[in-house]
């Protein structure tokens, strides 16, 4: 860096967020605009560190001191052409990433970690402003054509890597727009539609073929795709929410998160929603079952669809507000996190397990019967769960979100119909992300499990790569 010490004289600082109780009024992105010189100010403070860890806790391997150089010299340019090398999409990962390069800068060993996410979002809202990001097409056709069955970030990743190469692509969407997760799953307040719109339309230019309302294995027999293709990448996500399997399961008024997600993000976009099985939360009171993102993404919406009350339960004990002995730096910290939903209103209650749901007329759900529970360690050091006698109770509710996670891809359809090999997990079993089946590959959380949108970018980009060398051998 150009100024070796200005970590020492300038705090971390970010845009300022909208209150809460304006932008629960709406549906768009919250954050006001920087001030004039704030990014500049804050890649500043990367600190020319000799070994940068914000590398190696990169799932993409950004090259995070360098963009943060060019930014802090002005050469915004210069910035954008760097962090392109590694990551296709910074618009989506400076938004939705939970930056886990921040909790492995070295900056962070004592102080507050550089803005890396804000910052890469500067950046390609700079490029995108400045009219850098342009259609890239191939100069030279393989004629070689590449199926890819799912079109979120692991399945975009993939396409427009493998594009770029010179090979014909073909994404399939069981959905009527492209996107997965991006467009139905993520709420608009998080990440609005016409920026994922804005990159599916370059994808476009560049020559990639969209085919959607195609659930291929579904609607669509996958043994004809195949055929038609060279190789075939399944990119189609851990679609198999985990369930709870206990009393009054069947109750009307509980719904897996994922359902209430994708429903709200059709209404926000003015679809025609199923009217028999809409969830209408206005005035209820909602109790949301798991305490990661998905839940704090349905008390988002819940809030702004006017939800009487809501409340979060998690199984898990309350994360400590610091970092423990065994938790150093530079692992991801295991410290408890309140998401811009939680600010929004929502009482948040730890180590309680549900043990059954409960029904005041035997069809509705009337509440959650649940009981603490402590954690504590065997002798074997792993932590062993047990309820606490005499803290049972109900939680009186009209609707709850279950939102402990997802299991494995569907497997009915399509993973049915290839026959493929799985994993002891349920995921799709690669070896250096070639399937079981010749010429079928597979990446994201389909071959991974549920994880972050910035590791199925790192996947897709990384399948693509043994794609085009299996293309490669056919060619020569």
């Amino acid at each position: 860096m150009a100024d070796e010490i200005r970590f020492l004289e300038t705090e971390r600082a970010l845009p300022q967020k909208e209150s809460p109780t304006d932008r629960v009024q709406h549906y768009k992105e919250f954050y006001k605009s920087a001030e004039d010189g704030l990014e500049v100010e804050q890649a500043s403070r990367c600190m020319d560190c000799g070994v940068p860890f914000c590398h190696s806790a990169c799932p993409l391997g950004n090259l995070i001191p360098d963009f943060n150089e060019a930014v802090y010299n002005n050469d915004w340019r210069s910035a954008y052409t760097i962090l392109s090398e590694t990551n296709n999409f910074p618009e989506f990962t400076g938004r939705i990433c939970p930056a886990p390069c921040e909790s492995s800068c070295v900056l962070g060993i004592n102080e507050d970690a550089v803005t890396i996410e804000f910052i890469e979002k500067s950046i390609i809202e700079k490029a995108f402003k400045s009219g850098w990001v342009e259609p890239q097409v191939s100069a030279v056709k393989t004629g070689k054509k590449i199926a890819i069955i799912g079109s979120g970030p692991a399945g975009l990743a993939c396409a427009d890597q493998l594009n770029k190469k010179g090979h014909d692509i073909s994404v399939f969407e069981k959905n009527d727009k492209p996107g997965g997760l991006l467009r139905y799953g993520i709420p608009d307040f998080k990440l609005e539609k016409n920026i994922v719109d804005r990159r599916i339309d370059l994808l476009e230019k560049e020559g990639i073929e969209f085919f959607l309302n195609k659930n291929i294995g579904v609607d669509v027999n996958v043994t004809d795709v195949v055929a038609q293709y060279e190789a075939v990448v399944l990119c189609g996500g851990a679609e198999q929410p985990r369930d709870l399997d206990i009393e009054g399961r069947s109750l009307k008024g509980i719904h897996f998160a994922m359902d209430y997600l994708e429903q709200c993000n059709r209404r926000v976009a003015g679809k025609t929603i199923d009217i028999e099985n809409e969830i209408i939360v206005k005035g209820k009171n909602i109790v949301v079952i798991g305490g990661g993102d998905t839940g704090s993404d349905c008390i988002g919406n819940s809030n702004r669809l006017g939800a009487e009350a809501i409340a979060q339960i998690e199984l898990l004990a309350k994360p400590p507000s610091d970092r423990t002995v065994d938790n150093p730096w530079p692992l991801w910290p295991m410290t408890l996190k309140n998401s811009s939903s939680h600010e929004e209103g929502c009482e948040r209650s730890w180590s309680i397990l549900t043990k059954r749901f409960v029904s005041d007329d035997g069809v509705n759900l009337s509440g959650i019967e649940t009981v603490k529970v402590s954690w504590e360690k065997d002798i074997e050091g792993k932590y062993k769960m047990q309820e606490i006698e005499g803290t049972s109770g109900i939680i009186p509710c009209d609707i709850v979100f279950i939102a402990v996670g997802f299991l494995h891809p569907l497997k009915e359809g399509l993973l049915s119909q290839l026959e493929l090999e799985l994993d002891n997990r349920g995921n799709v079993l690669t070896t250096d992300y070639k399937s079981s089946a010749e010429k079928i590959f597979s990446a994201g959380d389909m071959r991974r499990g549920q994880s972050l949108v910035v590791w199925a970018i790192a996947e897709g980009r990384a399948c693509a790569e043994v794609v085009d060398a299996f293309l490669n051998q056919e060619i020569t």
